[in-house]
């Protein structure tokens, strides 16, 4: 049967509709099987016609956490005069010293008291705290209530440092026991050292709110 112009027409459109289809789905797997799956871990995915490609945002700098802290990133101590020996060895020599000065018995001279701290504290403040402790008033009320005290100190902050010196808030308690009964008290005081390495000694304390406003 001959067709007319127009049906040859029509037949041979609906030819090639049907050969593209054909071979869009035969091609189409290939690409989605083979080289699209490898591809989609590794290439970000292609910008739509006409629209400019998204730009890559900056990389954000590091940040310093604690956590890199801990692991030893950063070293705090590179930005501070002293070690972390040397601080260790500054707040040993500082303890002891606080637990030695709010320690004493009505039995011990001057002379005592201070030799208790000896290399502990510098020569200028062994001969402050002697004539303190040997203050008329002072060691009178001390014998009259045959005084023994027992003291221990306590670290609360670091207020202040220098290239050879660190001043420590520390909070000192005392267990006094006299002929009248016992007691515990605490205060709060600003001890200074100075020195160097593993080398301090105490030349100043003082309330630790003297001066602060």
């Amino acid at each position: 049967m001959d067709l007319s112009p127009g049906q040859q027409k029509a037949v041979f459109v609906l030819v090639v509709v049907v050969l593209a289809a054909l071979g869009y789905w035969l091609i189409l797997p290939k690409v989605t099987h083979s080289g699209g799956s490898a591809h989609a871990a590794t290439s970000p995915t292609p910008p739509a016609a006409g629209s400019a490609p998204p730009q890559q945002a900056p990389a954000a700098p590091p940040v310093a956490t604690a956590s890199s802290a801990a692991t030893g990133s950063v070293n705090i101590y590179s930005w501070l005069p002293f070690t972390e020996q040397d601080l260790a060895a500054a707040a040993a020599v500082t303890v002891k010293f606080g637990a030695l000065y709010n320690t004493y018995s009505y039995t011990e001279s001057a002379a005592d008291y201070v030799g208790a701290m000896n290399g502990l504290i510098t020569p200028q403040l062994a001969a402050t705290l002697a004539g303190v402790y040997a203050t008329p008033g002072v060691a009178q009320v001390r014998t009259s209530q045959k005084q023994v005290a027992t003291g221990t100190a306590v670290i609360d902050s670091l207020r202040a440092f220098g290239p050879s010196s660190i001043t420590f808030v520390v909070t000192g308690t005392q267990h006094l026991v006299t002929a009248k009964g016992t007691s515990n008290g605490s205060s709060q005081y600003a001890i200074t050292v100075t020195g160097s390495g593993t080398s301090w000694q105490v030349n100043d304390i003082q309330l630790a709110n003297v001066g602060q406003s």
